[in-house]
C-alpha cells in the first residue's frame, strides 16, 4: 500500500491564507430566497481543500479564517472561533478531491484508510440530535446533510478521474461536487453552533431543510467559475495545485 502526500510550498500555503484572510473584508451579496449573502469566503473555504489537499488546505482557512476575523470582525458571527466553520469546509472538500485521508493503524499490524469526510458527516449530525431542537426536525439533515453526503460519495468516486481527464471542461463539475460536499460538512459543525447561540424555533428549520441546499449549491457554483479558471493560470506558470498535480508516492512505513 502507498500513500499519497502533496509537494505544496509553504509560501502558496502562506499567500492562500492571505488571500482568505482578505476576503472577509470584502462585501458580501444577499441571496434572493434563501436570506444568506454570498461571500469571497464561501468559493475560498472549498477552493482552499481541492487546491492544496485535506490538511494543507484546512491550514490556509484555519489562518486566514483566524486573521480575517481579527481585523473584519462582523463577518465573525461566532466571534473568533469562526474560522472553524472553513477549516472543516476545506478539509471536508479537500477529502473529497484527494481520496482517502487519514491512514488509521488497527492493532499494530496494519492499517486501513478511511475518508476523513465521513468522520465529519457523522460527527455534524451526532451534533445536531444532542439538541433538542435537533431532535424534532428529522428533516433538516435527512435533506440537507443527506444531498451532501450523496455529493460526497458522487465526488469520491468520480472526482479524480473528471480532475485527470484531458478534457478541461470536466474540471467544473468536479470542482462543484467536492466543493458542494464540503460546504455542507462545514454547514453540519455551524448548524450545532447555530442550535445553541441562536435558539431558530422549528418553522425555520423546516423551512432552510430545502432552502440551505439551494444556498451551498449557489456556492459551490461560485467556487467552480472561480476555481476551474484559476487552477488552470496557476498550472501555466508553473505553481502546484490541485488533485494527481506533482505528488509523490512514498511506501508505507
Amino acid at each position: 500500500m502507498k500513500k499519497r502526500f502533496s509537494n505544496i510550498h509553504p509560501a502558496v500555503i502562506a499567500v492562500w491564507a492571505a488571500i482568505v484572510a482578505a476576503g472577509h473584508a470584502l462585501p458580501t451579496i444577499p441571496i434572493w430566497g434563501t436570506g444568506s449573502p454570498f461571500s469571497l469566503n464561501s468559493v475560498l473555504s472549498p477552493l482552499s481543500g481541492i487546491f492544496f489537499g485535506p490538511i494543507a488546505g484546512a491550514f490556509c482557512s484555519a489562518a486566514g479564517g483566524f486573521i480575517g476575523s481579527l481585523f473584519a470582525p462582523h463577518t465573525a458571527w461566532l466571534g473568533p472561533w469562526t474560522f472553524i466553520v472553513g477549516t472543516v469546509t476545506a478539509y471536508t472538500s479537500g477529502c473529497i478531491a484527494w481520496g482517502k485521508w487519514p491512514p488509521v493503524t488497527i492493532s499494530g499490524n496494519g492499517s486501513f484508510i478511511i475518508n476523513g469526510g465521513v468522520i465529519v458527516y457523522i460527527t455534524g449530525t451526532i451534533l445536531w440530535f444532542t439538541q433538542e431542537i435537533g431532535r424534532s426536525v428529522v428533516i433538516f439533515p435527512i435533506v440537507f446533510y443527506g444531498l451532501g453526503f450523496i455529493a460526497f460519495i458522487a465526488g469520491n468516486i468520480f472526482s479524480s478521474m473528471m480532475f485527470a481527464s484531458s478534457k478541461k471542461y470536466m474540471r467544473f463539475p468536479a470542482i462543484w461536487l467536492c466543493a458542494f460536499g464540503g460546504l455542507i460538512g462545514g454547514a453540519s459543525v455551524a448548524n450545532f453552533f447555530f442550535l445553541i447561540l441562536y435558539k431558530l424555533p422549528k418553522e425555520n428549520w423546516y423551512a432552510l431543510a430545502f432552502a440551505a441546499p439551494v444556498e451551498r449549491a449557489v456556492f459551490a457554483a461560485g467556487a467552480m467559475l472561480v476555481g476551474v479558471p484559476l487552477l488552470t493560470g496557476l498550472e501555466k506558470i508553473g505553481i502546484f495545485a490541485g488533485p494527481g498535480q506533482d505528488a509523490v508516492d512514498l511506501p508505507e512505513a
